[in-house]
C-alpha cells in the first residue's frame, strides 16, 4: 500500500506533525511505501531550518530530513501558505528581495497541484491537522 500524508499542524503547538512522522515510520516498517508528505497551513513551519528546540526535544525539521534521507520521501511545502508565514526558500527570497531564507532541499515549495498529484498517487491519503 502506498500512503500520502498531509500535515497541517505547526511543530510544537500541535501534535499533528509528530503523529504524522510516527505514522510514516510505522507504515514503512510494515512494508508500505510513502508517496510523499505535503505541508499545508501552519504545517509549513515544519520545513523551517531555523527551528532550534531544546536538545532534549525532537527537532521535527531534522526528523523530516532524516525520513527523506532514509526512505527518499518527497517533502512538498505549499508555497502560498509558506510565503504568508515567512517560510521561504533561497530562490523565493531573491525573487521577493528578502535577505534570508529558511527552507532548504529536500523541502520544496510547490503549489496545490502537487497536493492533488500526491492524492492520486496514493492508495490512502491521511490528513494530520
Amino acid at each position: 500500500m502506498q500512503y500520502g500524508l498531509l500535515v497541517m499542524g505547526a511543530p510544537y503547538s500541535s501534535p499533528a506533525p509528530h503523529s504524522a512522522l510516527r505514522f510514516a515510520h510505522a507504515a514503512i516498517a510494515r512494508g508500505h511505501r510513502l508517496a510523499g508528505v505535503f505541508f499545508y497551513h501552519d504545517g509549513v513551519h515544519n520545513a523551517s531550518s531555523l527551528m532550534t528546540p531544546p536538545q532534549d526535544e525532537l527537532n521535527l525539521n531534522e526528523a523530516w530530513l532524516e525520513l527523506h534521507r532514509l526512505h527518499d520521501v518527497q517533502l512538498d511545502v505549499c508555497i502560498a501558505a509558506a510565503l504568508r508565514r515567512g517560510v521561504i526558500s533561497e530562490s523565493e527570497a531573491q525573487r521577493h528581495g528578502k535577505q534570508v531564507f529558511n527552507i532548504e532541499k529536500p523541502f520544496e515549495l510547490t503549489g496545490l497541484g502537487q497536493l492533488l498529484e500526491l492524492q492520486q498517487r496514493s492508495d490512502r491519503f491521511i490528513t494530520f491537522a
